[in-house]
């Protein structure tokens, strides 16, 4: 297995630290409400689930619980080693190396695709939803979560760490491709300061991450994303 799939985008963020990448997974969204406002668009109880940019397969096994079949696509050949060890007592899950522009999956095979911050998608990413487009079955669907620069506390940290980033445009790029948009607004809801302190530090360069934990003695953050999705 290739180290990192050519073509790959590479993450700033769980490819260095995957050890605090995953204490990014458990505190965002405990609440579920990204979850539920997927299954209200597209339930996949008996479908066949594919997870773009799977990182760990952190949301393996919760898919698994309902999905006949799960599908992971990472381009990292150490996360997918990990995601693999995560699900090995879950047989109907898979985890294949791959990269979202170049999916590893049959035409019209999947029911439902979901990626999570796992591939900057928006202007210039055409090759892959054109790859979601083929693998997905008519009557499914296809989610693409991500942040909402516009809005909440963790959208201000966003715009100072990337400013070049402008969510109109964004907008205006799913809107033109017949996708639909459906803010959300969820939370980053940590235990322990000391695993705020290094999530922030890997999301943002360190002038941003010192600021933002100067100026944040919480341990919750107000969080807003957009729910991107379209049927098939």
């Amino acid at each position: 297995m290739p180290r990192i799939a050519t073509g790959a985008r590479p993450s700033p963020n769980i490819w260095n630290a995957p050890g605090r990448y995953e204490l990014e997974n458990r505190a965002a969204d405990p609440d579920g409400v990204l979850e539920q406002a997927m299954i209200e668009r597209r339930p996949w109880h008996g479908a066949t689930i594919l997870d773009i940019g799977c990182g760990t397969g952190f949301h393996l096994p919760r898919f698994a619980d309902h999905a006949a079949r799960v599908v992971g696509v990472e381009p990292h050949g150490g996360l997918v080693e990990h995601a693999r060890r995560r699900c090995r007592a879950i047989p109907h899950v898979e985890v294949r190396q791959g990269t979202a522009q170049a999916l590893p999956i049959p035409d019209a095979s999947v029911d439902v695709v979901h990626a999570r911050w796992a591939y900057f998608f928006g202007p210039g990413c055409e090759p892959g939803l054109g790859e979601i487009s083929r693998v997905t079955r008519k009557g499914g669907a296809a989610f693409i979560i991500d942040n909402d620069a516009t809005r909440s506390t963790f959208g201000g940290w966003f715009r100072a760490a990337f400013p070049a980033h402008d969510p109109h445009a964004v907008e205006a790029f799913w809107t033109r491709r017949g996708w639909r948009r459906a803010p959300l607004d969820i939370r980053w809801q940590f235990e322990r300061r000391e695993d705020f302190e290094s999530v922030v530090r890997i999301e943002f360069r360190p002038e941003v991450a010192e600021r933002v934990l100067a100026e944040w003695p919480a341990l919750e953050v107000d969080y807003a994303v957009n729910l991107w999705w379209r049927t098939f």
